[in-house]
């Protein structure tokens, strides 16, 4: 039992196989499958942790020897303890950006819908995430492996429930969104509408007869048609071994889809406007879980070759009647559609408050803004009265400009009176006598007297 096909079993759900034994140059041949996206959102975690655990001898031993329910119930995470130091360190890695994957998930919601600079506590935040323990943030240990397997086997379980369910929305949309378009035309264009609608369904339903699932005309058809072999010789061991593509010894559901492609051929062409290539998508789902139903006897998501033998023993694989499609069977019921149209319109009146809200607040910042341009203007005239005073004082005191530009300044004698004020009378007018000379006037005079007495009287040295 190989170590990847144990742990798609109760990790993924899906087949990532090993291939067997084989010549060494063929292995080195042939390129390992890429392991299918399981659709959750830590497929890249699970898938890394599943290839390192690969790496380690002891571990893959023990899964060998182990069972899809050993798995499950965490009775081989306790083989995590055994593991080398080298796969310890992987894996402490590997949990350590998950953490750091999440908080950036987490960083960035809590941007889109909070205020800045909350304080954002993330331990409590990372224990809405059931795929690693968050109390312990930087080892992986067998807890971390134990709760990765339960998450995993959880989440893949509700997949295909949740898929349909998205499915029966998709539907009522689409004929919620055609009632309404046939409400807005008038009384002769909804009768052409309603004409070409049904001309497009019954053209839909004039298709060849599609076979159940896993019967034997459904597997003939395909042993002659997709292998080329005479569907008189057909054989139930030699057609799992054929379609057993990675030859892992189960088939597993992208394996089994495979099968269905010739069925859903008969009914959807992506060409034809009246084939809708979302229920084609369904439909396959419908046909892969009726084939699990009835093969898959321990619902571990894979169909050995004892299961297929055993079912291809059934009356029903003998006598099975025409499979039934997804426009013949009821997706959803009318008082279904009307609960999703009420959902509909309390979700548009629910806009149409918020965005009455966003109008009402557009409106008062458009009023503020005006508030704040006027608030503006006034500053701005303010100041321009401020300058323009400023500007009128300035001519007064400047000085006068030369011819060129230069500032010229007039030299005012010491003690020079105000222009505007009258001189002072000369002294002789105020004592009565004569006017005494000026003080330049006595220094012109004092200084020829003092040369002369110096040219008389040498100082001798």
């Amino acid at each position: 039992m190989h170590l990847t096909w144990l742990l798609s079993a109760a990790l993924l759900g899906l087949a990532t196989c090993v291939p067997i034994e084989r010549p060494k140059e063929k292995q080195e041949e042939e390129t390992p499958p890429e392991a299918p996206d399981t659709g959750l959102y830590y497929h890249r975690y699970l898938q890394e942790v599943i290839n390192v655990l690969e790496t380690d001898g002891h571990f893959r031993e023990k899964l060998q020897a182990a069972n899809a329910d050993d798995i499950k119930s965490g009775k081989l995470s306790k083989e995590l303890d055994f593991v080398s130091h080298h796969v310890r360190t992987k894996l402490d890695e590997l949990k350590r950006q998950e953490v750091s994957r999440l908080r950036m998930l987490l960083k960035a919601k809590m941007d889109a819908t909070m205020e800045q600079d909350v304080q954002v506590d993330h331990l409590s935040l990372l224990k809405q995430f059931e795929h690693l323990d968050p109390q312990n943030q930087h080892t992986f240990e067998a807890r971390d492996l134990e709760l990765l397997i339960q998450a995993a086997t959880k989440d893949l379980e509700n997949y295909d429930a949740a898929h349909h369910e998205e499915f029966k929305r998709y539907e009522m949309m689409k004929e919620h969104e055609r009632r309404e378009y046939l409400k807005s035309l008038d009384e002769e264009k909804r009768r052409e509408e309603e004409a070409h609608f049904e001309a497009l369904k019954k053209k839909h339903k004039e298709h060849p007869k599609v076979n159940v699932p896993g019967s034997r005309d459904q597997l003939k058809e395909v042993w002659q048609e997709t292998d080329g072999l005479d569907p008189n010789e057909f054989n139930p061991k030699t057609f799992f071994k054929l379609h057993d593509t990675n030859s892992d010894g189960v088939l597993d559901e992208q394996e089994l889809e495979a099968l269905f492609t010739k069925e859903l051929e008969k009914v959807y062409d992506p060409r034809n406007e009246e084939d809708d290539m979302l229920e084609m998508e369904e439909e396959r789902l419908r046909m892969r879980e009726h084939v699990m139903q009835n093969v898959d006897l321990n619902k571990d998501r894979l169909v050995t070759l004892e299961e297929f033998l055993k079912s291809t023993q059934k009356k029903e694989f003998n006598e099975a009647d025409g499979w039934e499609t997804v426009e013949e069977t009821q997706v959803y019921s009318e008082a279904e559609l009307q609960r999703f149209e009420a959902e509909l319109a309390a979700q548009q009146a629910e806009l149409g408050r918020q965005a009455e809200q966003l109008r009402q607040q557009h409106q008062e910042l458009q009023q503020r803004q005006v508030e704040l341009d006027a608030q503006k203007k006034e500053f701005q005239q303010v100041v321009l009265q401020m300058e323009q005073r400023k500007a009128q004082k300035q001519p007064e005191q400047a000085p006068h400009a030369g011819p060129d530009g230069e500032l010229k300044f007039q030299a005012q004698p010491p003690h020079a009176a105000p222009a505007d004020q009258t001189p002072p009378p000369p002294p002789e007018s105020r004592a009565g006598g004569p006017a005494l000379p000026d003080a330049p006037a006595l220094q012109n005079q004092v200084e020829p007297l003092q040369n002369q007495q110096h040219h008389a009287n040498p100082v001798e040295h």
